[in-house]
């Protein structure tokens, strides 16, 4: 047996091998960091048939991206998108083009939530449902709660598509840095 794992295994009788792996899962990702580009993969938004690509929307623009654990959840809907939502103009008047929301839910309970906060024009509703994009940027999370692999929960800003700004919650679904409040445009 590898000496490492075997002293892990019987370091005071405190850690198991199933602790190691788990450890070294966690701090062997690659998530996303500021100055790569954003993936090309498609998004969709109100219906399967409508696809959105944000690299491709951010080209020449500037625009803000926001990841959520799940629509009508109780700090997404009271807390993270009304935020959003209320600060919107504000946002677009210091040179934001756009502003989005991604969940991994289908784009018909995107647009649904969407409308029923109000984010028409102001926030634009995008599904990830087998969350591709999530993956790639590595910031998924299973949550059994919610129907297991989510997002988590961040912002960003894409300046080109380029990522210029993000906020990863340190718990995957806390509400803190990912607030709009915390933004820098």
């Amino acid at each position: 047996m590898n000496p490492l794992i075997n002293r892990t295994i019987f370091f005071s009788g405190r850690h198991s091998f199933g602790y190691f792996i788990r450890q070294f899962r966690i701090s062997s990702q690659n998530m996303v960091t500021v100055g790569e580009k954003i993936p090309t993969i498609d998004l969709f938004e109100d219906s399967p048939t409508n696809k959105v690509n944000l690299a491709k929307i951010s080209n020449g623009k500037k625009i803000i991206v926001f990841g959520v654990p799940g629509a009508f959840t109780p700090g997404c809907s009271k807390t993270h998108l009304p935020g959003y939502i209320q600060k919107a103009s504000d946002l677009k008047s210091k040179g934001i083009s756009e502003i989005f929301c991604i969940s991994v839910n289908d784009p018909f309970v995107m647009a649904a939530w969407g409308k029923a906060q109000g984010a028409e024009g102001k926030v634009r509703m995008l599904a990830d449902p087998a969350a591709q994009f999530t993956d790639a940027l590595e910031l998924s999370v299973d949550l059994p709660v919610l129907g297991g692999k989510r997002s988590k929960r961040y912002s960003m800003v894409l300046d080109n598509g380029i990522i210029t700004e993000l906020n990863i919650e340190p718990d995957n679904t806390g509400l803190s840095c990912s607030l709009v409040e915390n933004i820098k445009v």
